[in-house]
């Protein structure tokens, strides 16, 4: 059996790797957010919920805008075939996947990446609670990047 190439980001640092039923774990807690109104070919691909217009999302350059608003102080990046995903400790702005998912651990938001990159995708969406979880997400990373910046500086 051809062993799967593991998942590989730019920047940052894999802080977790999850395979099997924890990353299929997060693919259904992806889809009981973003998934819940079926589209045609989602078994496929999960991104077809935003192609189809079955969850509300931005695409392309309004995509990408929304998304280098996002922060968070870890990030999901989810393999489109649900087998394996990982978390970074910086937003990443390339991966070894071409179908793969980026979201906070609280899902506030989703960055769709696709195979079809400028045609059909990238797509952003919002989770229906995501001025909470956002900003629940801003105020954790402002946190850590305080406590590093104490730590640069020797306070700790």
């Amino acid at each position: 059996m051809a062993r799967r190439s593991e998942i590989s980001i730019q920047p940052g640092q894999v802080l977790t790797r999850l395979a099997g039923a924890e990353a299929e774990a997060l693919a259904k807690a992806w889809l009981n957010v973003f998934g819940r109104q079926p589209a045609p070919a989602m078994s496929q691909y999960m991104w077809h919920v935003f192609s189809y217009g079955s969850y509300p999302s931005v695409a392309l350059e309004t995509a990408q805008r929304a998304f280098a608003e996002c922060g968070s102080p870890e990030y999901v990046v989810l393999s489109n075939e649900r087998k394996q995903a990982i978390v970074t400790d910086q937003k990443p702005s390339s991966c070894s996947l071409s179908d793969y998912y980026v979201f906070p651990k609280n899902l506030a938001w989703t960055m769709a990446i696709t195979h079809e990159d400028g045609w059909l995708g990238p797509f952003f969406a919002k989770h229906p609670e995501f001025s909470k979880l956002n900003e629940t997400n801003l105020r954790s990373l402002r946190k850590a990047e305080e406590a590093a910046e104490a730590r640069r500086k020797g306070y700790w």
